[in-house]
């Protein structure tokens, strides 16, 4: 079992520059590691979902305020670019997605680890650092998860993939709040810290396994020559122009960014909102009231979803988008359950945003995905900038009023919603992967194309060397 030959196959580097059969994963192959990559995307949805609730829980068990309870996802998102831009991004373009899987859950189970004797101290300032180490393993998660998600299989189907792993995403923050409301709110304070240790342990113990499990196994790898490969068989994009002219990606980078700090202030502080504007409601219920939010959310991205088979993703993720400026702003005057209903509806067109601005922003980047990759992963850093803010305007009014702020970037982001509707230069190469048969139509005999030639020994060796010249920019 343990030959050499056995050890080789999980070597954790992957040669970059060659083309791959991973290129053209057909629908039937890219089911197991789609299937596998998708545990990880429940894991930092419930990591997520906890964290709204531990807002909360900590600015009562704690006594901080509503901006400095915002530290909290300050700490958390603000992790996201050091690992997409810096230590993930290093290892993705000079390993494996798999050797960035490995990297992210062992973060992941050490921050975890680390928050119990924190815990224990009563540290704010202690757990935040950890949630930071913790933030920093998701971080390396998702910049490796996300591009695998929507590389992995047929072109044409990539935002329904991604839309759809991300739904068991919404799903892990649909569990997140309903067991906190039950661990967290209904004992005395020091029962309830007790049980949030017990809480992480548990998390630190199921990723250092899954963690194991991932080294085991055999993922097919996708490398930047396989994508340059499928951005010349569309025809798509500008994968031959140098990195710092993808300027379509830095628009979605941006837009990523003020969607993600909208998404994450108007989570963070759903349960002050309905505790506030709804007669009756304590932090108990409030937290089932963010389960069932969470549940629309994550019912929404199953919808999405399906739509996106009949309609093309760029249009549904306009009008998703612009529904969610529609129905956040009511939620700034109406109260009862009026304005929770409108939060309900909010998050339920919120779902498929994120993803699909992933998706979108990847299209023809070619050899440049990985790195790509990590810039849209690094628009997260919106859920460190934005919650801030609105916990400022919530203290200085009320959590209503404040949720002006996430209207605020929901509509700046509306401009990558427009653009790749209405833009030529934007539109055109998103329905270039949309139409395509890549993975779709049978391959060739022994060849790795697409009813084209395939990638010659001299086109390879061009290609590897145009890939080290851009790595060393």
């Amino acid at each position: 079992m343990f030959s050499r030959e056995w050890w080789k196959k999980r070597s954790l580097r992957v040669r970059d520059d060659k083309v791959t059969k991973a290129a053209e994963l057909s629908l039937r192959e890219s089911i197991l590691p789609i299937c596998l990559v998708t545990i990880l995307f429940f894991l930092w949805g419930f990591s997520y979902g906890l964290l709204d609730t531990l807002n909360k829980h900590f600015q009562e068990t704690l006594h901080i305020t509503k901006s400095r309870s915002a530290g909290l996802q300050a700490a958390y998102f603000g992790a996201y670019p050091l690992a997409s831009l810096g230590h993930a991004a290093w290892i993705l373009r000079r390993f494996s997605y798999r050797a960035v899987f490995i990297w992210g859950l062992f973060l992941y189970g050490l921050g975890a680890l680390l928050a119990i004797p924190c815990i224990k101290a009563h540290s704010f300032a202690g757990f935040c650092v950890c949630i930071f180490i913790i933030g920093n393993g998701l971080g390396s998660l998702e910049t490796a998860a996300n591009p695998y998600i929507t590389v992995c299989g047929p072109p044409r189907y990539s935002e329904i993939r991604i839309n759809v792993a991300q739904a068991f995403n919404g799903i892990g923050t649909v569990v997140a709040p309903v067991l906190g409301s039950y661990v967290f709110f209904v004992f005395d304070e020091e029962v309830a810290l007790q049980n949030v240790q017990w809480v992480y342990t548990a998390i630190a113990i199921f990723v250092f396994f899954l963690a194991v499990v991932f080294y085991l196994i055999e993922l097919p790898e996708i490398t930047d020559a396989d994508m340059q490969h499928q951005a010349a068989e569309t025809h798509a994009g500008e994968a031959d122009q140098p990195f710092r002219k993808q300027y379509r990606l830095f628009h979605a980078s941006f837009a990523q960014f003020c969607y993600t700090g909208a998404q994450i202030a108007i989570a963070g502080y759903f349960i002050n909102y309905v505790t506030e504007t709804r007669k009756g409601t304590d932090s108990a219920l409030g937290a089932r009231f963010l389960a069932g939010a969470q549940g629309s959310f994550a019912i929404g991205r199953f919808v999405g979803a399906a739509v996106m088979h009949f309609v093309r993703p760029r249009k549904v993720f306009l009008i998703f988008l612009t529904a969610c400026i529609i129905f956040v702003a009511p939620s700034i005057t109406q109260r009862e359950n009026t304005g929770m209903s409108m939060l309900y509806v909010t998050l339920f067109f919120e779902s498929i945003c994120f993803p699909t601005i992933m998706a979108l922003g990847m299209r023809g980047l070619g050899r440049h995905t990985k790195r790509g990759s990590g810039f849209l992963v690094a628009g997260v850093f919106g859920g460190a900038v934005v919650p801030p803010l609105m916990g400022a305007v919530a203290d200085m009014h009320d959590t209503a009023m404040s949720m002006v702020v996430p209207l605020a970037f929901f509509v700046v982001a509306w401009s990558y919603a427009l653009a790749v509707n209405f833009w030529p230069w934007y539109r055109d190469t998103c329905d270039a992967f949309t139409t395509a048969d890549i993975g779709v139509r049978e391959r060739e005999d022994g060849v790795v194309g697409s009813g084209k030639a395939a990638v010659d020994e001299e086109e390879a060796v061009a290609m590897e060397r145009q890939t080290v010249g851009e790595k060393g920019l």
